[in-house]
């Protein structure tokens, strides 16, 4: 059970749930915290975070017997809607992007371990739901692998819809945060057909077909 007496400085809040600092068994660590959303009706309040606690955590776990980094989950607090997470340091896929003195090489591959990872989940059994540029980490830099964050709206056994939803945000990030996008989405789907040969095919024509409705809309 998440210990009471765990308090540090915030580092985010945003619409599900804060972030906070904390040291859990003398490792610095995060906790997160579903907070209470007055307009919904409080036993379905009670449901919702209860449910998204515990599946944020199993899909954490299960990502990483896939062999994709996450954060380790160190304790979980169902009844306050609390996990204890590994804090993991290392820049965003976003502030890779933005990095203007990056070499474009080292970038690529960045970006390909991303679409390997994010191979290997789907694969695997596992949509990401909320797969923006922010959710992913590259805690040894963009030489080594990224490790996903905040898996709390993904899903087990996902759809086609799901899977290629995850594809298209991360092709739509590349392309709004980098001048040059078309090298960086090629490597994407590079690595992401790696990570999940047999069923690229297929999720790569839903992502198509997710961004055609979405440019028609």
């Amino acid at each position: 059970m998440a210990d009471d007496t765990l308090h540090g400085p915030t580092v985010s809040r945003g619409a599900e749930a804060t972030l906070r600092r904390v040291e859990w068994m003398g490792f610095p660590a995060l906790l997160k915290e579903r907070e209470v959303k007055s307009y919904r009706a409080k036993a379905l309040d009670e449901r919702l975070r209860r449910e998204r606690t515990r599946t944020e955590a199993r899909l954490l776990v299960d990502a990483r017997r896939l062999g994709v980094r996450t954060p380790i989950v160190y304790d979980i607090d169902l009844a306050k809607h609390r996990l204890v997470l590994e804090q993991l340091e290392g820049p965003t896929l976003k502030e890779l992007l933005e990095q203007p003195d990056l070499a474009p090489e080292r970038l690529a591959h960045a970006v390909r371990e991303l679409g390997v990872g994010l191979g290997r989940l789907h694969a695997g059994g596992i949509s990401h739901g909320d797969l923006t540029s922010s959710n992913v980490l590259f805690p040894n830099g963009a030489d080594g692998p990224p490790a996903f964050l905040d898996l709390s709206m993904g899903s087990r056994s996902p759809g086609l819809e799901e899977l290629g939803i995850d594809l298209h945000l991360v092709e739509e990030d590349l392309k709004s945060l980098h001048a040059k996008p078309e090298p960086l989405v090629r490597a994407f789907l590079e690595g992401y057909t790696e990570g999940n040969p047999a069923g690229a095919k297929d999720v790569r024509a839903r992502a198509k077909a997710i961004k055609g409705r979405v440019r028609y809309a």
